[in-house]
């Protein structure tokens, strides 16, 4: 994020100190974490409004998820004109809830008929195609799109 951020202009002295303090330390190791959402809030602090756009946090490790949720969080503190915009599965919602209780939620479910698609696709791209017999294949093409599909 802090790249994009200084892609549109010079990168500011406080960012290039940053950088050149880290490089000196034992091994020259590079930004932690909260260097960076440090260096963040301080370069955000100048603009207007910013969007922050995070897709699949999901797919994140729990750890680093959480890590990732308490930086947005304290970007959002100290910058209220920051909107945030993320997207993950279901499974995630009370994290959101707990960091950010007062976001809109919009659940989404892909049409039965994306999922049948998507999953004859891959069925029938299988590379072992005698493993699976015709009764394992039309539960999958059942049961699947059930579950996933609320459309």
């Amino acid at each position: 994020m802090l790249k994009q951020l200084v892609s549109r202009g010079g990168i500011p002295q406080h960012i290039r100190e940053a950088f050149q303090k880290a490089k000196r330390e034992f091994g020259g190791r590079g930004l932690l974490l909260p260097d960076m959402v440090e260096i963040l809030k301080k370069t955000i602090t100048s603009l207007p409004r910013l969007f922050i756009c995070i897709d699949a946090v999901d797919e994140c490790t729990p750890r680093h998820r959480r890590d990732i949720l308490e930086s947005i969080q304290e970007i959002v503190r100290v910058s209220p004109n920051t909107r945030v915009f993320l997207t993950g599965r279901p499974h995630i919602n009370d994290e959101i809830v707990k960091r950010f209780g007062e976001a809109i939620r919009i659940p989404l479910s892909p049409p039965k008929g994306d999922i049948e698609s998507y999953l004859e696709m891959r069925l029938d791209g299988d590379p072992d195609p005698n493993v699976m017999d015709d009764e394992l294949r039309a539960d999958i093409m059942k049961i699947i799109p059930e579950k996933i599909s609320k459309v």
